[in-house]
């Protein structure tokens, strides 16, 4: 049976959802479900660590096996994120026995559901059907939005006038429109920003809609990544922060194979690619490499976070420095390279990057070199995003009461008197 798909915008808030697979799909899948509320159950033997990290942070439960047809009691919506059709064709037999809306990544014809090339501005979603071809959905998808983005203060077209095609992307070998031959491909290095897809600047989500590949940290939007191109390959770069990594030198290699492939590579970062990113180094290996490189900045978690829980990182009369250092090596480690003695003595605002672990000793430090207790400080973790959490302490007690709230990371930490500054 054939028939045009009836669209449906459908309200999953607290409504069970089955993910069956923990691969590169289901890393790009998961953050929509999770956006929309939904009550998310990932079944798979592995999984990435960007899926990881969902798990850890109690976005979602985990089943770590194979899927049994007992998974899907209770549930609303089915997503098969795997490439094996004999266990995908399971996981659809057993939806359709008790009416289960059933997507499948391996095979769209056999699916009773269909996911949508998705753009999101502000309130508005937009959601496009190809008549199952993804790559004239994206087209269409890419078209709304920048009419949507026009409308919000760009230029707008003339009326009538077509909407502005997607740059396209020349085979290797062949010259752009600036006469260059991309005979080895090109990496960009972009910065995705604080974890509103939103807030990714326009040339940064423009990249993204070349790229054939993306390499992505865990800090990036995963609402950005449901936006990619079905081909595109996704390669998981995820850093948990005391857990599984890929090294740097993998990462790297990474970058610079897929480009002598020919191929366009977006290496997307959360924030800024310079800030604590890494990019630096990935930069010197491409160049090495002979790689051309772009890099396009990101709006750092270090201002950005604070602003949107109400601190201002400098005020009138209140401060007119701050500072931002990295908290990840303890203050007494050999291997630290911040003076946190030097920094105890400054009247201005510090904010303090991936020092969740370390706080109680940097604030103990601060204290001990002349910064008051009583300084007030602040806690922002998952800054910009739905999950965001604020907490406001002073620098002496800070820590306990980080503790005693459960705050997890990614968080920033803020000291000096700018917070509390905009409190009404």
């Amino acid at each position: 049976m054939t028939g045009n798909p009836y669209p449906l915008g459908l309200r999953l808030a607290g409504r069970r959802v089955v993910v069956v697979g923990g691969g590169a799909v289901a890393t790009r899948r998961v953050p929509a479900l999770l956006d929309a509320g939904a009550d998310v159950l990932l079944v798979a033997p592995e999984l990435t660590p960007a899926l990881r990290g969902h798990v850890d942070a109690g976005r979602l439960r985990w089943e770590p096996r194979r899927f049994v047809p007992d998974d899907l009691d209770g549930a609303w919506l089915v997503q098969v994120a795997v490439d094996d059709r004999v266990a995908a064709a399971a996981v659809s037999a057993a939806a359709a026995e008790r009416r289960i809306f059933c997507v499948r990544a391996d095979d769209r014809a056999a699916a009773t559901a269909w996911t949508p090339a998705v753009t999101r501005h502000g309130p508005v979603t937009v959601a496009v059907l190809g008549g199952g071809d993804p790559r004239r959905a994206m087209s269409v998808r890419d078209a709304v939005r920048e009419l949507l983005a026009a409308r919000a203060g760009q230029q707008a077209p003339e009326p009538g006038a077509a909407a502005p095609a997607r740059p396209a992307t020349p085979p290797a070998g062949e010259p752009d429109a600036a006469g260059v031959a991309p005979s080895a491909g090109r990496v960009a290095l972009v910065g995705a920003g604080p974890g509103d897809p939103e807030l990714i600047t326009v040339k940064g989500w423009r990249l993204l809609t070349e790229a054939d590949v993306v390499v992505a940290d865990r800090l990036v939007p995963g609402l950005l990544l449901d936006e990619l191109r079905p081909d595109v390959e996704l390669v998981d770069a995820s850093k948990i922060p005391y857990g599984p990594s890929r090294a740097q030198e993998e990462i790297n290699r990474i970058l610079v194979d897929r480009a002598r492939a020919g191929k366009v590579v977006v290496r997307l970062k959360g924030g800024d690619p310079y800030v604590f990113g890494r990019g630096g180094e990935e930069l010197l290996a491409c160049a090495e490499a002979g790689v051309p490189v772009t890099v396009v900045p990101g709006v750092t978690s270090a201002i950005s976070v604070p602003a949107s829980a109400g601190v201002p990182v400098t005020h009138r009369a209140v401060a007119h420095e701050f500072t931002v250092v990295s908290g990840h090596v303890a203050p007494d480690s050999p291997a630290s390279l911040v003076r946190w003695e030097s920094l105890a003595g400054l009247r201005g605002t510090l904010v303090i990057l991936m020092g969740l672990k370390n706080l109680a000793a940097i604030s103990a430090t601060l204290v001990a070199h002349g910064r008051p207790a009583q300084t007030p400080a602040a806690v922002i973790q998952e800054g910009t995003t739905s999950g965001q959490r604020t907490l406001r302490s002073t620098l002496g007690t800070v820590a306990g009461d980080v503790a005693a709230a459960g705050l997890r990371p990614p968080a920033i930490v803020v000291v000096g008197d700018v917070v509390g500054t905009l409190d009404t």
